[in-house]
């Protein structure tokens, strides 16, 4: 990558993104937040949980990304039979009377984990592995995963027969928790239009691995004012109940809060943001854009809040204000 500076390259940075976009529309119709989203998650260096209904092309939308970006896509159906071995891989008795490794279909740049809710704790635990390391272990061996490298899950928010939960733990590995929701009746016109015909879409790849790596090297170069700083900090602090900086609604109807974990998003994400809007440094408006995803999944509700129908977006929407 050829820039004379960062401004330069945040320049670069915002004309591929809208490459992109542009080129996602192809296949995609009207989840344009959610693409911006999910893109935001990738040049962040973070993991995304798609949550929706079937049949809203979540699966669909990963795959495209895949190929616009140019990366290796592998896809994991999880089942209640899942192993971890089937995920990261198993050794095997060679010919020559060695064992060799074979690699499963974790050794990819993007992992798409569909229905992930639908395998037991010890396989979601290897995929947790992977996803905070960036390496796995098998056979007390360590393998480290090749550079970038996202997992791109789907969890049905319906049909909960036969599921097992995320820990909060490994909900915390995950950047953003999307909201996949019906398309406007507009873009179902098209959408039905386009599938429903010999429509022959020709996707093209706009961005390298290594481009990938380079911009999400430059994000974190990115500079952020203290006072945005301080208000990514103290959103995160005003959903922790019983605390000294948390917000009334916290205490009146959540459980418990955001941790850490969720303040360094909001700052990474917000620069992210204003890298992929051609701005050269993050503002409160940036991470008032990035906050509901992060937040959405690291905040829970008590019963009275449920009682009173009182929403995740509400509460969250006063913590911005």
């Amino acid at each position: 990558m050829n820039f004379k500076n960062d401004v330069e390259a945040v320049d670069a940075l915002k004309v591929r993104y809208e490459a992109f976009l542009n080129e996602i529309k192809k296949a995609i119709y009207g989840q344009d937040d959610i693409v911006k989203q999910v893109l935001i998650s990738i040049f962040s260096d973070g993991h995304t949980l798609l949550v929706g209904v079937p049949g809203l092309a979540k699966t669909m939308l990963v795959n495209t990304i895949s190929q616009v970006l140019g990366l290796e896509y592998k896809r994991i159906q999880f089942t209640p039979d899942l192993m971890p071995s089937d995920i990261i891989g198993t050794e095997i008795l060679s010919e020559t009377r060695e064992f060799k490794f074979i690699k499963g279909p974790l050794f990819a740049n993007i992992v798409l984990a569909d229905e992930i809710n639908r395998t037991p704790p010890k396989t979601q635990a290897a995929l947790l592995e992977a996803m905070q390391e960036r390496a796995v272990t098998a056979a007390g061996k360590r393998y480290v995963l090749d550079k970038p490298f996202f997992v791109l899950a789907t969890q049905n928010p319906i049909e909960q027969e036969g599921t097992y939960p995320l820990p909060e733990a490994q909900l915390d590995r995950f950047m953003f928790n999307v909201w996949v929701d019906y398309p406007k009746i507009e873009d179902e016109y098209t959408i039905v239009r386009n599938t429903t015909s010999n429509t022959n879409i020709q996707l093209n790849k706009v961005m390298s691995a290594e481009e990938i790596i380079y911009f999400q090297q430059l994000t974190r170069r990115i500079p952020v004012n203290d006072s945005v700083l301080e208000y990514a900090v103290k959103v995160a602090a005003k959903s922790r109940p019983n605390t000294p900086h948390a917000h009334a609604l916290a205490n009146q109807y959540l459980e418990w809060g955001a941790g850490p974990r969720a303040s360094q998003y909001l700052v990474i994400g917000a620069k992210t943001h204003a890298a992929l809007n051609g701005k050269y440094a993050p503002d409160i408006e940036d991470v008032k854009a990035v906050a509901m995803p992060i937040l959405r999944h690291r905040i829970v509700r008590n019963y009275k809040a449920e009682a009173e129908g009182i929403s995740l977006e509400h509460i969250i929407n006063e913590f911005l204000k």
